[in-house]
């Protein structure tokens, strides 16, 4: 039972992550941006590479496009991802 609750508390939900992400796009770990991406747009469609590529409801910009630098998520994709969400939720 309580490897149960150790696990649950190592593990960041969606809103949490999001918030994270938004306060600080610098510091957000590679996982935690593929879980976002998983939830929003589901299995990327490619990741055999050193990229995993989302599929949007739309063509060209913003896509989803991340890869792993060392563990952390890049900046810059960070913030593609989010203006992705965003653009998603306005639809």
């Amino acid at each position: 039972m309580w490897y149960r609750l150790q696990y649950h508390l190592g593990v960041a939900s969606i809103e949490t992550i999001l918030s994270a992400m938004r306060s600080q796009p610098k510091n957000v770990r590679y996982a935690d941006l593929h879980k976002v991406c998983e939830h929003y747009f589901g299995p990327p469609r490619t990741s055999g590479g050193s990229h995993a590529v989302f599929r949007t409801p739309w063509p060209g910009d913003p896509r989803v496009n991340i890869q792993n630098g060392h563990g952390k998520a890049k900046p810059y994709q960070v913030r593609q991802v989010l203006a992705a969400i965003e653009k998603k939720e306005d639809n």
